[in-house]
This record gives C-alpha cells, sequence and structure tokens, in this order.
C-alpha cells in the first residue's frame, strides 16, 4: 500500500518538475520588459526569477501537502 503512495508521490513530482519547466520555457522566456534603456535586460531578468521563484515556492508547498497527507493516511498520526 505504501509503495503505490511512493510511487505516487513521485509521480506528481515528475510532473510538476516538467510542467514548471514547460512554464519556464514558453511563457517566461519570451518576456521581456522595454521602456527603461540600457535596463531592460536587467529588468526582465529580475522579473523572471521572481516568477521562478515564486513557482518554486507553490511546487514545494503542493508538495509538502501531499506528503503530509500520505503520511497522515499511512501511519494514522
Amino acid at each position: 500500500m505504501i509503495h503505490g503512495q511512493l510511487f505516487g508521490f513521485l509521480f506528481l513530482m515528475w510532473i510538476l518538475i516538467l510542467i514548471g519547466g514547460g512554464i519556464a520555457v514558453s511563457i517566461l522566456g519570451p518576456i521581456s520588459i522595454s521602456g527603461y534603456g540600457e535596463y531592460n535586460e536587467l529588468l526582465g531578468s529580475i522579473l523572471k526569477g521572481i516568477i521562478a521563484i515564486g513557482l518554486s515556492i507553490v511546487w514545494v508547498l503542493i508538495l509538502a501537502k501531499l506528503k503530509n497527507f500520505i503520511f497522515k493516511k499511512t501511519f494514522n498520526y
């Protein structure tokens, strides 16, 4: 029973990694900022970095909630 839940957790983890990579390449990659002169690239990179860090935090929170659900269900604590 626990093996299936563990494999499900690992499967979801890889799905989230693939979705995050797809979002980063298809949505974050083309973002560009203009109108700030020589700071266009810097501001664009900062914006992309903030969004990527935010997505990483959301992914970690989703996985932590799932892990807690699996362990509570498995070990009844």
